[in-house]
């Protein structure tokens, strides 16, 4: 079965906290079927009747289940405490997920075996409540868990196989090629564990990247991270999440064109097929 075309609601932030119905529209508007909610249970009653009305799904999304407090996307603290896990599972059920991703841990947990066996027992944890319900659980990538080498082992790989097989991941792309890793050869080894991606691409330009948010993000294909290879490598992909970080141009034009290279020029937005993509021909 082709993997659904998502789109990570980060990515149109700013738009959203200002408008939500209208942000949705939008993103509805521009051919997408299915969202990416993030700090989804302040409002998930909200967003779940917004969904709704304009023929949303949102089968994944982003909520913090490693961590006790809440981790700014720059990777600096807060002391803001992060919903219960039975908090994150009760909107996670009203919005009709199936998964619950956590997006981020902080870079100086990857330092040490012993800090990721710590975040794999909590993510296994979480995964032991959330099967009661109905729900897995996952957790996304930036790049320091492949940048951290733990005896010769990226920190993902090795979270990887700390992780029960009920927890999955979600590799976002971009930082993987960001990380110097090759995406494609990290889905390949990665196997069936993983059941989503971050479509994302970008120039990977030295000065560019240095700023945070990265200022080097183009819709997917214009860049230089092998998109269509790993898409074609993840075995067992569900769900295909377009994203930016930041972009410079209309955000609502930016997931447009990266879901037509998804999707195809013409078709509904509902699916992709990996295996027929061509990066080159989509520019």
């Amino acid at each position: 079965m082709p993997a659904l075309t998502s789109v990570q609601l980060f990515t149109v932030k700013d738009a959203l906290e200002a408008d939500l119905d209208g942000t949705l529209a939008e993103v509805a508007r521009r051919g997408f079927t299915a969202v990416e909610p993030y700090d989804f249970v302040r409002r998930a009653d909200t967003l779940a009747a917004s969904l709704t009305a304009h023929g949303l799904v949102a089968p994944t999304g982003h909520g913090f289940l490693a961590s006790t407090t809440f981790v700014n996307p720059d990777g600096s603290d807060t002391d803001r405490a992060v919903p219960t896990p039975d908090e994150v599972f009760d909107a996670a059920e009203t919005l009709g997920m199936t998964t619950v991703i956590d997006p981020y841990t902080h870079p100086n947990r990857w330092e040490t075996r012993a800090q990721i066996e710590e975040t794999a027992r909590r993510l296994n944890a979480a995964a032991e409540l959330a099967e009661a319900r109905g729900l897995r659980v996952g957790y996304h990538n930036h790049a320091h868990e492949l940048e951290a080498d733990i005896d010769g082992q990226t920190g993902l790989e090795l979270l990887a196989e700390l992780l029960d097989p009920r927890v999955k991941l979600e590799v976002d792309l971009y930082w993987a090629a960001r990380a110097g890793v090759d995406p494609v050869a990290l889905l390949e080894r990665l196997g069936d564990r993983v059941i989503a991606v971050h479509v994302k691409d970008g120039t990977l330009d030295a000065e560019a990247v240095k700023a945070y948010p990265p200022a080097d993000q183009v819709p997917a294909g214009q860049g230089v991270v092998p998109l269509a290879a790993a898409i074609a490598a993840a075995s067992s992909l569900e769900v295909a999440v377009v994203e930016y970080d930041a972009y410079s141009g209309d955000i609502f034009d930016g997931i447009e064109q990266s879901r037509l290279f998804l999707d195809g020029a013409g078709l509904d937005g509902a699916g992709l097929d990996g295996a027929g993509l061509d990066e080159k021909a989509a520019r």
